[in-house]
């Protein structure tokens, strides 16, 4: 063996160790972190009134934004197959029948990049009574922007969008919003 390769060998005798172990730490941070919940994120839309949400329901017949005006409104874009989307189902659900009760806030899914009857399978499974729009072609989302799934704006009852969350939501997170919403209203 000449004495470069000697030399080559014995750098990456170091190298490799410390290459792993910033992987390693890397993976580490990765995996403790906490999980994004509740994110706001700006939108052009803050302020403006909502883009039309209308299409075919899941379960038939035709669904609109429009329907639910002076209720306020979570538009989730979701799908079946994404976890976070499946993480937050129960908070969808939770936060669903807290306001069923009081009719002053209501789900309205959209499905992002999935099938109606995917969507029908896993609401067979996990449950979720809210009305969930079919959008195979992704016109729905286009319009709000959205980049990604699970991803929830809040409608006022007036049709105007209050917020834009870019990660899953949980039921007392959106409450505490609205409640900061209502409490700033005129």
């Amino acid at each position: 063996m000449t004495a470069p390769a000697r030399s080559r060998k014995r750098v990456a005798l170091y190298v490799a160790p410390a290459v792993g172990l910033i992987l390693a730490v890397f993976v580490g941070v990765l995996a403790t972190r906490s999980p994004a919940i509740d994110t706001a994120a700006a939108t052009p839309l803050l302020g403006k009134p909502a883009p039309a949400v209308e299409g075919p329901g899941l379960e038939g017949g035709t669904v609109r934004l429009a329907d639910y005006r002076g209720k306020f409104v979570l538009v989730n874009f979701f799908n079946s197959w994404c976890v976070p989307c499946r993480q937050e189902h129960p908070e969808l659900q939770r936060f669903s029948t807290r306001h069923a009760a009081a009719g002053d806030a209501v789900v309205l899914g959209v499905i992002h990049d999935d099938t109606a009857e995917e969507v029908r399978r896993y609401r067979a499974e996990h449950g979720g009574d809210w009305p969930v729009v079919d959008d195979p072609r992704g016109t729905i989302a286009l319009e709000f922007g959205v980049r990604g799934q699970p991803e929830t704006f809040v409608i006022s009852p007036e049709g105007v969008v209050l917020a834009r969350y870019i990660s899953r939501i949980s039921a007392d997170g959106v409450d505490r919003d609205l409640r900061r919403y209502l409490g700033s209203a005129p």
